[in-house]
């Protein structure tokens, strides 16, 4: 039986602390006063834990280096997990996309059963530690220093910190650090799923305007590269929401680059240039500015009139063909110039982090160091919003866990 310390106690370090315990004494360590303090924010405080698709196909919501991941989400996938948190009566529910969510819609409920679990399997955990160095000899980690000068020595250490999104939640880059120590390197570091912002000074106006069922691209100097249906938010910066966190992932803040929105995506041109003849009849005596009500949400409708070029005081029984084809191009055609990305601060996951080719994809070992592991976020893999990032933490720490010569 080895000594084994997991340093990080967010999804994935729990998770590799539960499978070193099967055959291990094991430590976990987490720097802040809590486990999970990153899961009790996700999915809006009601933990996306997983996704119910079948495996096969999480690999089209990874970006980030899914071939890497293969072993990881096969040997412990997304079944696995549901069934573990239904043993432990956690009731579940599948949501829209296939997002799994625990029925009470309390992220604690989530926590509280990998708590059980950890002290069911008699894991200590050291809380409100900060392990400030790593040593290493010969190759091999010897130790973990904390920041008041207690050394900690183990047989294997797994490294589950995470990245640099959301650094309330404790995740500071600490792990990224040791592992540079440790001879890795770590590829380029960005946020991934965070917000846009834009050039357009009149989008503070649409603050905290949502839309559902909209198309948005992201074009490069005019190339489509990127096409999604589905929910945004528009922000006093710029654009969030599903749609648009999941667009931010192909972000080049040196490019050209624009968000174009299409308000109207089940009409095609003649069918929306009909509803919109249709509603000029209903509003024929009514100014322009005050016809676009039901096809519009409210909040939209001065920033459409203002880009249409129209003036708003029109009778609408006078306007002509060509300026409501201009109407309908702005609608089906609502383009915002990218400025570039929010903070890694603001960031959901991220991109970025210890180079995996320096990591065997079937154990999650160092190939550089003996008795060193990698789970989750710090290294370089990320995700699609969805439930799909949490299992990775899950799958990757449940891999480096079981696996301990």
């Amino acid at each position: 039986m080895k000594r084994v310390i997991v340093v990080g106690g967010g999804p994935a370090g729990i998770m590799a602390a539960m499978a070193a315990a099967e055959r291990n004494k094991v430590l976990l360590i987490e720097r802040n006063e809590k486990l999970g303090k990153k899961l009790y924010i996700t999915g809006k405080g009601r933990c996306n834990v997983t996704n119910n698709k079948d495996i096969s196909e999480f690999f089209d919501f990874i970006p980030g280096n899914p071939e890497f991941l293969y072993s990881s989400l096969y040997t412990y996938n997304n079944i696995d997990i549901i069934n573990y948190f239904e043993e432990m009566g956690v009731n579940l529910k599948v949501e829209r996309g296939d997002r799994v969510f625990p029925k009470s819609d309390k992220s604690s409920d989530i926590i509280n059963a990998l708590r059980r679990s950890l002290d069911d399997k008699n894991v200590e955990i050291m809380l409100n530690t900060q392990i400030s160095s790593i040593n290493i000899e010969n190759d091999s980690v010897k130790s973990l220093i904390t920041d008041d000068g207690k050394v900690i020595k183990g047989d294997h250490f797994i490294i589950c910190t995470g990245g640099l999104s959301y650094p309330q939640t404790g995740s500071t880059g600490d792990g990224l650090t040791f592992a540079k120590k440790a001879g890795h390197h770590i590829t380029k570091i960005k946020p991934s799923l965070v917000p846009i912002e834009v050039k357009e000074p009149w989008i503070k106006d649409l603050q905290g305007l949502s839309l559902r069922n909209v198309e948005l691209l992201i074009k490069n100097n005019q190339k489509t590269v990127y096409r999604e249906f589905g929910e945004m938010l528009f922000t006093h910066y710029g654009v969030s929401g599903p749609i648009a966190l999941k667009a931010s992932r192909i972000i080049d803040e040196k490019a050209d680059m624009s968000i174009v929105i299409n308000l109207k995506p089940a009409l095609k041109i003649e069918e929306l240039d009909k509803r919109i003849q249709k509603d000029f009849i209903k509003f024929s005596n009514k100014d322009f500015k005050n016809s676009l009500n039901e096809l519009l949400p409210q909040k939209l409708i001065s920033t459409i009139v203002n880009l249409s070029g129209i003036d708003e005081n029109k009778k609408v029984n006078s306007i002509t063909k060509e300026e409501r084809r201009k109407l309908i191009n702005i609608i089906q055609n609502f383009t915002l110039k990218v400025k570039g990305l929010r903070g890694i601060e603001e960031a959901i996951v991220t991109s970025g982090g210890v180079d995996i080719k320096e990591i065997d994809p079937s154990t999650l070992k160092s190939k550089l160091i003996n008795n060193l592991s990698f789970a989750g976020e710090v290294m370089d893999v990320d995700a699609y919003t969805g439930g799909y990032n949490i299992q990775i933490a899950f799958s990757t720490g449940h891999l480096a866990g079981e696996n301990i010569d």
